[in-house]
């Protein structure tokens, strides 16, 4: 599980929560005000039908893989791919015998196609094509969950304005008319702040913090395959072990960097 998510999301509900007991406190009120199921159903109902006017309904369906899409955890660290790389290019050195052999020890799956690519004798111009294509599509599919993401972000504060408007009309219509008066009034002003307030909530701690978590985490997965195509490009053509890593090395910050031990 991806800890800094959790945290910030935890750190967010104290804070706003937190920090309305405290202006409540401070003004004599009760923090239960803030507890609307109307303008929740307001600013989420909106919303989800939104969201399913804007993408295909597979898309929408597949809301709780995305969700856990951003709570996985970070990804294998570069360096110790690079040391995995190095070790089938010393290996691959030997020939397309023993490279074969220390495939099924390859835990990365995209590198291992890469690698039994090599096996299987295709050119090296091949080998790079297929793999950046597969890079290229893999993009599109994850960016798909991203954009979802940001268009409900965007959308919240949108139904947020829309729940406000109601609010102002429940309001206005209380003056001078039957069964208004303050009770109207204070209904209304309430049902205008509060749906407002629901919708920055969650376009703000919730969604366009999870679309730009999955956004790098596809930009981080992009650089980890780039590597490994270059990887597999080198293997193809039999490099010494140490211009393998020395190359790698390129991909991952300097301090980070893997030395010949």
């Amino acid at each position: 599980m991806d800890i800094a998510t959790l945290v910030g999301i935890l750190l967010g509900l104290v804070a706003t929560v937190g920090g309305i007991a405290l202006a409540a406190g401070a003004a004599g009120a009760s923090p239960i005000v803030f507890v609307s199921g109307s303008s929740f159903a307001i600013v989420f109902g909106g919303m989800i039908a939104s969201v399913s006017v804007a993408f295909p309904l597979s898309d929408v369906l597949k809301l709780g893989a995305a969700m856990g899409a951003v709570f996985k955890g970070g990804g294998v660290k570069l360096g110790s791919l690079v040391d995995d790389a190095v070790d089938v290019a010393e290996v691959g050195r030997k020939g397309a015998a023993d490279l074969e052999k220390a495939i099924d020890g390859i835990k990365n799956y995209f590198f291992r196609d890469g690698v039994q690519m090599v096996v299987d004798g295709y050119s090296e111009e091949e080998l790079v094509e297929i793999m950046n294509t597969r890079i290229d599509y893999r993009e599109i599919r994850e960016k798909s969950q991203s954009d979802l993401f940001k268009t409900m972000g965007n959308m919240s504060p949108a139904w947020g304005m829309i729940g406000t408007l109601i609010g102002l009309v429940i309001m206005l219509s209380g003056f001078g008319g039957e069964g208004g008066g303050t009770d109207a009034l204070g209904v209304g002003m309430s049902a205008a702040l509060i749906t407002t307030f629901y919708g920055s909530v969650m376009a703000n701690l919730f969604f366009l913090p999870m679309a730009a978590k999955l956004a790098s985490r596809i930009s981080a997965t992009s650089t980890m395959q780039s590597m490994l195509v270059e990887a597999a490009r080198l293997i193809h053509q039999r490099k010494h072990p140490l211009i393998v890593r020395e190359k790698l090395n390129s991909f991952i910050p300097p301090k980070e960097w893997k030395k010949t031990e």
